[in-house]
């Protein structure tokens, strides 16, 4: 992403279609003196230990806050003054103190000394209602904006659409990387092309599972949202998982899909007196079935022989995507399905993409990481993208100043 010297047009980032023409660093003015707005992904993992007075909050996984150094430095050095800002949490337009992004601060102060961070943008109720007003507050005292947070840019919030309508703007290296190497899932990517989607509500995955068909040669459906698949196919599915309402639609994406959707063989399933995250006597008890699950027994894993259908799958993929778990996990009794999905993506030979939080942290707890050619930033965004073929706050980039 270097060639143009900078304010020239905005470059290509990515695939011919609408994600292309994203303005990048290179295509600012020059940085020298100004102070540029950052809007980073600090949303990170935090660890509380004790109450009340005595509550202390630190950063678990500083992964996030180390995928933005590049950009803050390319900024820097440059001569910039940053000022970064983040979403943490759910506080719901409201300050919360345990949410607040002092425990960032402290491990960004020694990333990036030199680096301004803002209180949680969250806190204000503007930021998710898209607030003029609020833009302007974020603007004030700006010269520049960049965007470096590609897990938010599905969402028409303040701090990602409204920067761009008044400053000159352009992606930082982590968004600019991820729309390269997604708009390749999106562009006739290498065949065979398997998916892997996980996750417990089919509603927030439908429509990235019917984009998935149009590209993909194999979809492997996995998760909670699989037993509304397995309902839609005429199977008995227990006290399972099920949305009603979504029923109707995966019968028709069945029938669309012909023989590429891979449902659950069979399932780990915990028995109507057992309780999900409990160990020893009394937790109930854990057994495999078929497609059918008796009355009572919750489906909550797929079973081993799904496992080596996936594995099958994933083996001979030129490409692979995979997006959420294939069980509860964070249940050791039912987190096989998962590592063995993340195994077989692992050792694929094919370009693999994983996105989603619970499967980048299965990738991680496994010491798979390194095995994995990219690991997204952003599960929902990454999928909303290959959904839509383009995302709010890259629609916004594309408008700014720099990008006329």
């Amino acid at each position: 992403m270097t060639g143009d010297a900078p304010g020239s047009s905005a470059r290509t980032v990515g695939s011919p279609t609408g994600v292309s023409r994203i303005p990048v660093l290179e295509d600012l003015p020059s940085v020298e003196g100004q102070t540029v707005l950052l809007r980073v992904d600090f949303n990170v993992p935090l660890r509380r230990s004790g109450v009340g007075d005595s509550l202390t909050v630190t950063v678990e996984d500083d992964f996030r806050i180390r995928a933005a150094l590049p950009t803050i430095e390319w900024l820097t050095s440059r001569g910039a003054h940053v000022k970064a800002c983040t979403h943490l949490g759910r506080p719901h337009g409201k300050p919360d103190p345990s949410l607040s992004v002092e425990p960032v601060r402290k491990v960004l102060s020694k990333l990036a000394p030199d680096v301004e961070l803002m209180e949680n943008l969250r806190f204000d109720p503007g930021e998710e209602a898209n607030s003029p007003e609020f833009v302007d507050r974020l603007v004030t005292g700006c010269d520049m904006y960049v965007n470096d947070a590609f897990g938010a840019s599905h969402r028409a919030h303040a701090s990602i659409v409204g920067p761009p309508e008044r400053l000159p703007s352009a992606a930082g290296r982590l968004l600019a990387r991820e729309v390269e190497v997604l708009s390749r899932l999106l562009d006739s990517p290498p065949s065979p092309f398997v998916a892997v989607v996980g996750g417990a509500k089919v509603a927030d995955k439908i429509g990235a599972l019917r984009a998935l068909l149009a590209r993909v040669d194999r979809l492997i459906v996995g998760g909670g949202m699989a037993f509304t698949f397995l309902a839609a196919a005429g199977h008995e599915i227990g006290a399972s998982l099920v949305d009603t309402k979504w029923v109707d639609d995966c019968r028709r994406l069945i029938a669309d899909a012909e023989d590429r959707l891979i449902l659950p063989l069979d399932v780990a399933a915990l028995s109507p007196d057992g309780s999900i995250g409990c160990s020893g006597p009394g937790c109930g008890d854990v057994k495999v079935f078929g497609r059918d699950i008796p009355e009572g027994w919750r489906g909550l894993d797929i079973g081993p022989e799904t496992a080596r259908s996936c594995a099958e799958a994933l083996a001979g993929a030129a490409t692979v995507f995979w997006n959420g778990p294939m069980g509860v996990f964070e249940d050791e009794r039912f987190a096989d399905g998962t590592h063995a999905v993340a195994e077989a993506v692992a050792h694929s030979k094919g370009f693999t993409v994983v996105g989603g939080g619970d499967s980048v942290a299965a990738i991680e707890q496994m010491g798979l990481t390194g095995s994995i050619d990219f690991v997204s930033t952003g599960g929902g965004a990454s999928l909303e993208l290959l959904e839509h073929g383009d995302l709010p706050g890259l629609a916004a980039l594309r408008e700014a100043p720099t990008a006329r």
